[in-house]
């Protein structure tokens, strides 16, 4: 069962495509939508300056 990394809300089945998908230390972390927003500048923040 695939769980929000941040807040544990579960997700039915796939992702869903307003989750975010990250990779952390090798490991594929997903959040979901109301823990992406809160935490926008915090993920745009760790871009590299050519994905802006």
């Amino acid at each position: 069962m695939l769980v929000c990394a941040r807040c544990g809300t579960p997700a039915d089945g796939a992702p869903p495509t307003t989750w975010t998908c990250s990779v952390e230390n090798g490991v594929r972390q997903y959040f979901c939508d109301t823990c992406s927003r809160e935490n926008l500048r915090a993920i745009e923040g760790r871009l590299d300056s050519a994905w802006w």
